[in-house]
């Protein structure tokens, strides 16, 4: 389905004139979300658009730093071993449920686009109650709770990876920012390099635990800040909010540069030649995307969703995995360093990264929201 297939969306009365978006939590969930929401407002500049999330997530500060209204419901986490907190979820998930429902009644939204998180449960049992379309968008290659309940409610799901097991599911990609779907690493290196005082002509290694940042990323490579400057390789280190630590460079050496956030992400993507990340879904479509061969680290909890998001691009030859136990100071001196340090193998990951990429997930997204819409008033 495309964008030519659908068209925009009905005149007149029977116009799609207002949109919910739920997710959040992590940057995960809000990425893909403004990057839809993005592709709505580019097919009507009218059309409303709303996020649903909770106070203390990520979308809190970053949804109306985007210029979007969010809206508030209390955030219901489902415990994944029977605790006494389980005797509690039916009456939070009620209240849940009901703020959800006004918000839907308040915002006049035609369709509910869910994008996982702790927030789309109650969104979706709302939705379903109020007979709202609904469309969904599972980041990961293992489906987490809130997907796999809504599913049941539509036929309109979007997958950014194979196999997620989720009834009517396509496989559609992760939604993107057109600051990095479209992103020119090469036009933007020096600007890139500028900003975070680096050597444009130096290899550079970009380190990220994602927005949180990964304490096993941090402290492995706080040991390793002088090896890896006289070996001549660059690093740009994101260690998430708090999680900063003080890098001194030999002289003569490559610079070690350390940040605790990066808003600008296209930036550190543009300045970088390999990355060592987390495999959360929203970073492998993005390295993938723009061209960046990785070393993938899992996430060494929850229901292996990591591992299983960076396993294609590595099959393709475009990364490594390795997992969180063997980061060690050992392994970037015996691995790290010399594949930094090969110019010709990194190029050749980066091609493989590059042509194992799903594009247009955002447009392709918007498609399925105006298909249901269309669905619904036909």
């Amino acid at each position: 389905m495309t964008a030519a297939d659908t068209g925009a969306a009905p005149a007149g009365p029977q116009a799609l004139t207002s949109v919910l978006l739920a997710g959040g939590g992590s940057a995960g969930h809000v990425s893909p979300l403004l990057a839809v929401a993005d592709a709505l407002r580019r097919r009507d500049p009218s059309m409303r658009i709303t996020a649903l999330g909770t106070a203390t997530g990520l979308e809190a500060r970053i949804v109306p730093a985007r210029g979007y209204p969010l809206e508030l419901v209390p955030k219901v986490p489902l415990p994944r071993r029977p605790t006494p907190a389980l005797f509690g979820v039916p009456g939070a998930l009620a209240g849940a449920v009901r703020a959800a429902d006004g918000v839907l009644q308040r915002t006049g939204a035609q369709v509910l686009v869910g994008f996982g998180g702790y927030v789309c449960s109650p969104a979706y049992l709302a939705a379903r109650r109020r007979g709202i379309p609904i469309v969904i968008h599972e980041q990961n290659a293992r489906a987490g709770l809130a997907n796999r309940l809504g599913a049941r409610f539509t036929r309109y799901v979007g997958t950014a990876f194979p196999g997620t097991g989720l009834p009517h599911a396509r496989l559609v990609g992760m939604p993107l920012r057109a600051e990095i779907s479209r992103l020119d690493r090469s036009a933007l290196r020096a600007e890139a390099a500028a900003h975070f005082g680096l050597d444009p002509a130096r290899r550079t290694l970009l380190v990220t635990g994602g927005s949180l940042g990964a304490q096993r990323l941090n402290t492995t490579f706080e040991q390793r800040v002088a090896r890896l400057s006289s070996a001549g390789v660059q690093v740009l280190h994101v260690t998430g909010i708090g999680k900063e630590f003080r890098a001194s460079a030999p002289v003569g050496g490559a610079a070690y540069v350390v940040v605790p956030y990066v808003d600008r992400m296209e930036l550190a993507y543009a300045a970088a030649d390999l990355v060592v990340a987390r495999s959360g879904a929203n970073t492998v479509a993005e390295l993938t995307v723009v061209g960046l061969p990785a070393v993938y680290v899992p996430l060494p909890i929850g229901n292996g969703e990591q591992r299983l998001n960076a396993e294609g691009v590595v099959r393709a030859g475009g990364g490594l995995l390795v997992a969180d136990a063997e980061l060690t100071p050992a392994w970037v001196d015996d691995v790290l360093i010399p594949l930094a340090r090969n110019s010709e193998r990194v190029a050749a990951m980066a091609r493989a990264a590059a042509g194992s990429a799903q594009r247009h997930a955002d447009e392709t997204m918007a498609d399925l929201v105006l298909a249901a819409w269309r669905e619904r008033m036909w």
